[in-house]
């Protein structure tokens, strides 16, 4: 067993739940940071390995077996029936800033991460990773949704959307007209928005959320 073979691993158990090594962490009562890549070396280059007590949050967490978390780690594991590939992950929060998009809403910059997720067709396709409560009781802090571009988008559908003004929100789609757009909070403590379509950048279909 190899010190990059656990990470490998865990990176894995976190892909199979739809989820990054954050989002992994976050749903296991851990520190959020407590897999990132940073933390897998030590001072001087050292091996870093995770703790067994961390391993085990994280399988309750997944319900997951420690006999399915080792052959991640001695790469037996069989291959899941739904096919995947990876696709640009960004944090919520981070996606409002500057570079991330082109003006067409597609992926761009060096700023991503990447997550294998399942395949949704959509070559454009990226996902986020959820921040914060306010989109609960639908989304929880450390979700990933995945986004498409080239979806179609009617009314009922949950959607991202980025304002001229670089706000990033996830909403469900209320209505459509041929000037404004009006979208509904998931999480009914926070207000409904309505925007002018000159507003909004680019407003694109969820397809896929880890639950």
């Amino acid at each position: 067993m190899q010190h990059g073979d656990v990470w490998r691993a865990l990176d894995a158990l976190a892909a199979e739940n739809g989820l990054s090594a954050s989002g992994l962490a976050k749903r296991a009562g851990l520190d959020p940071t407590s897999f990132n890549p940073s933390k897998r070396i030590g001072p001087g280059g050292r091996a870093r390995w995770p703790s067994t007590e961390s391993v085990a949050k994280v399988l309750e967490a997944t319900d997951s077996t420690f006999d399915a978390f080792a052959e991640l780690v001695t790469g037996q594991k069989r291959a899941t029936s739904r096919p995947q590939r990876r696709v640009p992950l960004i944090g919520m929060a981070q996606a409002g800033g500057q570079g991330y998009f082109t003006d067409g809403g597609y992926p761009a910059g060096a700023g991503w991460d990447e997550i294998a997720l399942p395949e949704v067709g959509d070559p454009h396709a990226y996902a986020l990773e959820i921040s914060g409560e306010s989109m609960e009781p639908v989304f929880r802090d450390g979700d990933v949704i995945i986004v498409s571009p080239g979806a179609p988008v009617r009314r009922g559908d949950r959607v991202v959307v980025r304002t001229r003004g670089g706000e990033v929100m996830a909403k469900e789609l209320l209505r459509q007209s041929a000037k404004r757009i009006e979208l509904q909070s998931l999480n009914p403590a926070h207000p409904n928005y309505t925007f002018g379509l000159e507003e909004l950048h680019w407003l694109h279909r969820i397809v896929w959320a880890s639950q």
